[in-house]
């Protein structure tokens, strides 16, 4: 099964008024307010893994600050697998500090929503080091067993927007502090997978994942070798962070590297599904 973790839609609705919406959250502003900008519907995402032979998407709205944006997003990501159960697995994304946050998660976990991501610490004002503002988010997450798709950065090399500051040693803290947590990392975890060469830092990152979400554009195709030498590729999931990339631009990176079948199986469905199949 080919899986990829690693899907941001929005509603027709919302696509269509882009422009205002751009206006209501500066994060999401950020990163979108260039004409290459792209927005993609769950009917686009089906007919790309139509394309790319993924039979499966973990799909999510974006990290908006405000809760009113985030149901709206988390309301078409309800909807979108309930018209395609077989193929779409939906995140809920939510402010963490919101006083009604767990109110949300309830509400979309009750809906069918199956994890909580991907949560972007800049878009939410959020220290990931810090237990008193990821606790309540956290505690919830291990009450009904949703994994947790957090944003992490590389904190060297060049300038993107968006670029945040919660690097490798945010997300170590995050997941120390909270080990019982299932947790996927995206970009690769800013770098954090390096560290699992140590042996105290891999015995302590027992439940963490790492995606490849944006890699062609952060590292060179040797960066799934170093993670067999690091001894984590067993943990690397497929995230394309598509609509930013497609699939295949991943499927193209593996040809310049020297993975196994095995191992490229593992990470285009295998690895995930450890985590999915459980939850679903």
């Amino acid at each position: 099964m080919k899986i990829d973790v690693h899907v941001h839609i929005l509603s027709p609705d919302f696509i269509k008024d882009i422009k205002k919406n751009l206006e209501r959250d500066q994060h999401f502003k950020l990163l979108h307010s260039t004409p290459k900008a792209k927005f993609t519907t769950a009917e686009d995402v089906i007919s790309e893994m139509e394309k790319t032979g993924i039979e499966k998407s973990v799909v999510f709205s974006f990290s908006f600050k405000d809760l009113g944006m985030c149901r709206e997003g988390n309301d078409y990501i309800i909807d979108a697998v309930k018209r395609y159960p077989d193929r779409l697995i939906g995140f809920a994304v939510v402010p963490p500090r919101h006083p009604e946050m767990e109110k949300e998660l309830l509400r979309c976990h009750e809906a069918g929503l199956k994890g909580v991501g991907e949560i972007i610490p800049a878009a939410v004002d959020l220290d990931i080091s810090d237990q008193e503002q990821v606790g309540r988010l956290t505690a919830i997450c291990r009450e009904l067993k949703m994994p947790i798709l957090m944003h992490a950065n590389e904190l060297v090399g060049h300038y993107y927007p968006g670029k945040g500051k919660m690097g490798p040693e945010h997300a170590y803290k995050f997941a120390t502090n909270n080990p019982e947590n299932t947790i996927i990392f995206a970009h690769w975890g800013g770098g954090l997978f390096f560290y699992e060469l140590m042996p105290e830092v891999s015995k302590s990152l027992q439940n963490v994942y790492y995606d490849t979400a944006a890699s062609p554009f952060l590292y060179r195709p040797q960066v799934y070798e170093t993670a067999r030498v690091a001894g984590v590729l067993h943990k690397v999931l497929l995230g394309s962070d598509f609509p930013l990339l497609s699939p295949a631009r991943y499927f193209k990176e593996w040809s310049a590297t020297d993975l196994t079948e095995e191992e490229k199986e593992g990470i285009w469905g295998r690895n995930a599904a450890r985590i999915l199949l459980q939850i679903t």
